[in-house]
Formats: C-alpha cells, sequence, structure tokens
C-alpha cells in the first residue's frame, strides 16, 4: 500500500530498521519536498514487497550498465511520471537512495543517481564513485554522485 512522504513532518515510518533511519527519512523527505515544489505532485512510496518491479527494473540497469550489485536490503520505492520522464526511487537500509531518470524519447537523458544519508559509509560496490556534498535542512549533508547511461530498459 502506497503511501504520502511528507516534508513537513519528517516520519522514519517504512524506515526502521535504517541505522540512520531518521537521516535516510530527512533524504527520503528532501526529494518528497523537491517533486512538490518543481512539479506538484505527491511523492508517494510503496514498500518494497510491494514494488518488486521498480526495484528488479533499477537493480537490472544497475548491473547491466556497471556491474553493480547492491547488497543492502530495499525498504521502499516509487516510480513517478513527470512530463515524459519516468523516475524510479529505490530507499535501501543502509541508508542509500537510487533514482533512475529515463526518458523514452531522448536518450541523452538518462542517469542513475545515488545519494547517501548521513551517517552511512559509501558502500563497497560504489567506493568507485565520486560523491558531491549537498546540505539540506532535512536530511542534514547528502553525499551525491550519478552515472549517465542510454541504453533502453
Amino acid at each position: 500500500m502506497a503511501h504520502p512522504v511528507s516534508f513537513d513532518i519528517v516520519s522514519t515510518a517504512g524506515l526502521e530498521t535504517s541505522p540512520v533511519a531518521a537521516a535516510l527519512a530527512g533524504l527520503r523527505a528532501h526529494e518528497a519536498r523537491y517533486f512538490k515544489n518543481k512539479y506538484d505532485i505527491e511523492f508517494t512510496v510503496q514498500p518494497a514487497k510491494t514494488a518488486r518491479a521498480i526495484i528488479d527494473r533499477v537493480h537490472e540497469i544497475l548491473e547491466q550498465e556497471r556491474h553493480i550489485v547492491i547488497s543492502s536490503t530495499p525498504l521502499e520505492a516509487t516510480t513517478l511520471n513527470v512530463g515524459g520522464v519516468r523516475w524510479d526511487y529505490v530507499f535501501y537500509e543502509s541508508g542509500l537512495s537510487i533514482n533512475v531518470l529515463y526518458t523514452n524519447d531522448d536518450p541523452a537523458k538518462r542517469a542513475v543517481g545515488f545519494k547517501l544519508s548521513e551517517g552511512m559509509d559509501v558502500p563497497a560496490e560504489l567506493s568507485s564513485f565520486k560523491f558531491a556534498r549537498q546540505k539540506s535542512k532535512l536530511a542534514g549533508t547528502i553525499r551525491g554522485s550519478y552515472f549517465a547511461f542510454k541504453n533502453n530498459y
């Protein structure tokens, strides 16, 4: 069952098993605020057990493009469609958030983004990436990186 994410009242609901649950909840709220402010869309997530198709699609892209296999357990996921762009998000127990931006009509606008919650270490499978820092009132310090891809999924 999908539930909306509030950026006014940050909740750890659905993320309680994460050792950095509060920071991950802030990161999730940060994403909700972005979609509300930029697109006027409510950011909703669903538990991983009901979002297998989304998680499998994200994992397939990671595996096919960079041979990356995420070792952390997915907790929640969502897909948003905005102006011809599909955004897939997966939030992991470790505090990792992965999003895939995918356009059908423009292969130049396809990318995978990684965001690390405050307090988590860089996962071994992402150690080859350089991470930039971003401050967020909701999430503290977010570290992020990405890679672009052009293949169809």
